[in-house]
């Protein structure tokens, strides 16, 4: 199990983060030079990353919106949340159904700041700070408890954060995934995805950037094969685990992943009923 530490209430400018990276990606503002200046570098190294993170966050919207409507999925817990940005997993639930309950976990200071800013008179919805390995922590968190009843059906969400970890027999992505699905109602969603290449330059090329620009915090970019051990033993929804954009997508016009340098890759699995 990951030893538990006290994780920092401050913002260091200097150093970037991916959820403050990602965050520029998407076009927001809360972001800092550091960041903007890592983004640069990372485009000489993968140039089709801005697409991939519209494309993720897009994914992202399209499954909410589908566990929400047509599988009656009333609450989510989204590990690894980022910067709130437009388009939430609250605000697409809600839409459809406000009484859903929203829990986002990170590690970022700063998303803890923006976020609590944001969802001041939101009852339903909470940002927690805390590692997305700390399952104990975040299952057993009192705002956790308050808005999340475990004996119903839940949707967790890794979305796009599994190569910011690395691996590990206690607390590696696939201990995480078998450690959070232990604790779930069958008909309950896992949704993972993560950074992939089949191209071993690009991930050593990336994983080498990324760890020095985040000084350490990172994981590594994995195969195809490391994603789909995450899914053994759930029901795999159609159309099976995919380049994210090729999921679902709203029309056949829909934004695509043109490059295949590196990838997001995953999909959507229920526990058993």
């Amino acid at each position: 199990m990951h030893a538990g530490k006290q994780l920092s209430t401050e913002i260091d400018a200097t150093v970037p983060t991916a959820a403050r990276m990602y965050d520029y990606y998407l076009g927001g503002k809360d972001n800092y030079s550091a960041d903007r200046a890592a983004v640069e570098e990372l485009d000489k190294v993968v140039p089709s990353t801005r697409r991939l993170a519209l494309n993720n966050r897009r994914f992202l919207q399209r499954v909410v919106r589908v566990l929400t409507q047509k599988y009656g999925i009333r609450q989510y817990l989204d590990h690894g949340s980022g910067l709130p940005t437009q388009e939430n997993v609250h605000q697409v639930a809600q839409r459809i159904d406000p009484t859903t309950h929203v829990v986002y976990v990170d590690n970022d200071p700063m998303v803890l700041v923006h976020g609590r800013a944001l969802l001041e008179q939101d009852e339903r919805t909470v940002v927690i700070q805390a590692d997305m390995r700390e399952t104990d922590e975040i299952f057993g968190h009192a705002e956790t408890q308050r808005l999340i009843d475990f004996s119903q059906p839940v949707c967790v969400l890794f979305n796009s954060v599994f190569h910011c970890i690395p691996d590990s027999d206690t607390d590696g992505p696939l201990a995480v995934a078998r450690r959070v699905r232990e604790r779930l109602a069958p008909g309950s969603f896992l949704v993972m995805c993560q950074l992939v290449s089949e191209d071993a330059e690009v991930r050593k090329s990336v994983t080498e950037f990324m760890d020095q620009v985040t000084q350490g915090h990172w994981g590594r970019v994995r195969q195809e094969s490391d994603v789909e051990s995450y899914f053994e033993g759930l029901e795999i929804l159609e159309p099976g685990l995919v380049e994210v954009s090729t999921w679902r997508p709203d029309t056949e016009v829909a934004p695509r992943q043109l490059t295949q340098e590196w990838i997001e890759f995953g999909g959507v699995g229920r526990i058993p009923l």
